[in-house]
């Protein structure tokens, strides 16, 4: 093997030296969504050697801060049943537990308020995560009108702060996260 200059020196002096990512994977995890996205955050969590968050992010909900440094979420449509959202969490947080009952690793869910993008960017600094995982829409008509009108979460955390993004997509959806009740 030719001996090519700077690559035979395992100590530079100069240039980006690697660091060890510390902080945990970010998951954004949706009711229905293809286990791509979960499967895939999981392999990086295990491989990275640091923990997960699962975080779902519902638009329908606010956050309001309850004595004692508890959060309540509640709807923001004041005819809507709470217990609907509350129910729907729950459902999800079940099929995370089915789910990565044997996959070896740390992990925690959160449930957030208000816009995807946002909610999950906030998390991502409050955690300390050293990266985020998002998987695509399903390709429909309605989820075409939404993003046309929103844009994509994927997009939105990729222009709107500086982790890695790792968007993985959702095509060919098989198994799917419980909680689309």
């Amino acid at each position: 093997m030719p001996d090519i200059e700077g690559q035979t020196d395992p100590q530079p002096e100069t240039g980006y030296r690697p660091r060890r990512l510390e902080g945990p994977v970010l998951a954004g995890v949706v009711p229905g969504q293809g286990l791509a996205v979960l499967h895939r955050a999981v392999d990086l969590a295990h491989g990275l050697g640091v923990g997960l968050v699962c975080a779902y992010a519902d638009p329908t909900v606010i956050s309001e801060d309850e004595p004692g440094g508890r959060v309540e979420l509640l709807s923001i449509d004041p005819d809507a049943v709470d217990d609907d959202a509350a129910q729907i969490r729950a459902d999800l947080l079940d099929g995370l537990r089915g789910e990565l009952s044997d996959a070896g690793i740390t992990w925690s869910f959160a449930a957030l308020s208000g816009e995807p993008a946002h909610a999950l960017a906030s998390c991502a600094r409050e955690v300390g995560a050293s990266l985020i995982v998002v998987g695509t829409h399903e390709d429909s008509l309605a989820h075409r009108f939404e993003e046309r009108i929103a844009g994509s979460v994927a997009a939105r955390l990729g222009h709107s702060q500086d982790l890695p993004l790792v968007v993985v997509p959702l095509a060919h959806r098989r198994r799917r996260l419980r909680g689309d009740s």
